[in-house]
């Protein structure tokens, strides 16, 4: 027991000891701190330059980014320009092209002659379609299809109506020939008849019913410049097949080159002058050997002789027609119609680049052989509103006075006409 205790005594005494002996000093323990310090400053200096270098990768990041960016608008702004330069060249390059007019009316008339045959109505009187195509230099193609009134078939008011399908050929660079389906060049509208470019809602009543306005024909025609100012137009196409039916009116003899009947053929002369800049003068003559087809053995041969004047100075301007024809044969003459003669003025002036006003005094008399009075007269006054100059408003009065006191239509039109 004794010897127990005595060794249980001394172990802990050496346990004592033991702990006593790896206590570190003071010394050991502000050494250990200096090292610790040190090491911590390493640690702080190493976070600080790892800072930095993520200042430095940052702003580089950023700088290529603002690269890239700059990079990728270039490359957009190079496609748009590559893009448009595309566009710009197919267009150049195109051998196509599309175009059209289209033109509404309200006509509000009464028949100062019988009530019944009043007119109050709304019509889109024509929409058109060009088509025209550049086979080469010297090669072309024109085309123009038209729908009247909204609606054509069996039974509807409209047509659908191929107005022009030639092709034309440069012979060089003064002189050139049209084969096909085309409008012959006699008077200011037959040719040129876009809402837009004339005054008055409908066309004048005078190159409508004694041209007559729009008339086209199938056969060749041959064109050119002569002079300086000076042009010319020769042509051989189908004629008018009128007929004692009609009183030999002329605009019903169209036969608007539908399987028309062609035993006679029509020849067609204009001579231009287009030497001072906003004038035209020029005149046609035509010649039927039958007008009726060799259909009617009391009719014969047909002269249409026109004369026109175009004038645009500023902002006034004035256009003027006479024409007439001549029927030989007793049919004709039996009914007045042997002499079918019509003319008319028409100043007008802009008001501004927009608005322009108008009055047009106009005759005519498909009956003028007639030793009794048929001859019709009208006055219309108006204006033209230009919303741009492809596209018009148009407003006109009218009042109208048959000497015979047949149908005098007196009242008002509107429309609303475009070109593109």
């Amino acid at each position: 027991m004794k010897f127990k205790r005595t060794l249980l005594a001394a172990t802990l005494m050496s346990a004592m000891s033991a702990t006593q002996a790896a206590t570190p000093s003071n010394e050991e323990i502000w050494q250990l701190l200096q090292e610790m310090k040190q090491e911590l400053n390493s640690v702080k200096q190493q976070n600080e330059d790892l800072k930095a270098q993520n200042v430095e990768l940052k702003q580089q990041v950023q700088a290529t980014e603002a690269k890239a960016q700059e990079a990728t608008e270039a490359a957009e702004a190079v496609a748009v320009a590559s893009e448009e330069a595309i566009k710009t060249a197919a267009a150049k390059d195109s051998k196509t092209s599309v175009g059209g007019y289209g033109e509404l009316h309200y006509n509000n008339l009464e028949n100062q002659a019988s009530s019944d045959d009043d007119v109050d109505e709304i019509d889109f009187h024509r929409f058109v379609l060009f088509f025209n195509h550049e086979f080469n230099d010297r090669l072309r193609l024109f085309t123009e299809l038209e729908l009247e009134h909204s609606l054509a078939g069996e039974g509807k008011e409209g047509e659908v109506e191929l107005e022009q399908a030639y092709i034309q050929y440069d012979l060089n660079e003064k002189h050139r020939v049209n084969a096909g389906l085309f409008l012959l060049p006699i008077g200011l509208l037959n040719e040129t008849h876009e809402p837009n470019t004339f005054y008055g809602v409908e066309r004048n009543s005078v190159e409508n019913r004694i041209i007559p306005t729009t008339w086209w024909e199938g056969g060749v025609m041959f064109s050119g410049e002569l002079a300086q100012g000076f042009s010319y137009d020769v042509a051989a196409t189908g004629g008018l097949k009128t007929s004692a039916g009609s009183d030999y009116a002329v605009r019903s003899g169209r036969q608007k080159v539908s399987e028309a009947l062609a035993d006679d053929f029509a020849y067609t002369a204009r001579l231009k002058w287009t030497g001072i800049p906003g004038v035209e003068l020029a005149s046609s003559i035509q010649y039927q050997e039958d007008i009726t087809q060799s259909q009617d053995p009391d009719a014969g041969s047909a002269f249409l002789w026109e004369a026109h004047a175009a004038i645009q100075k500023g902002d006034f301007g004035l256009r003027a027609l006479y024409a007439t024809w001549d029927l030989d044969g007793e049919g004709p003459k039996a009914v007045g119609a042997d002499e079918q003669t019509g003319w008319y003025i028409e100043p007008s002036y802009k008001l501004t680049d927009n608005v322009g006003v108008f009055t047009r005094y106009s005759e005519w008399d498909n009956q003028a052989g007639n030793s009794s009075d048929s001859e019709v007269e009208e006055w219309t006054l108006g204006l033209n509103w230009w919303l741009d100059p492809q596209v018009a408003i148009k407003f006109d009065y009218q009042d109208q006075d048959a000497e015979d006191k047949s149908d005098e239509f007196d009242g008002f039109n509107v429309g609303v006409g475009y070109q593109f």
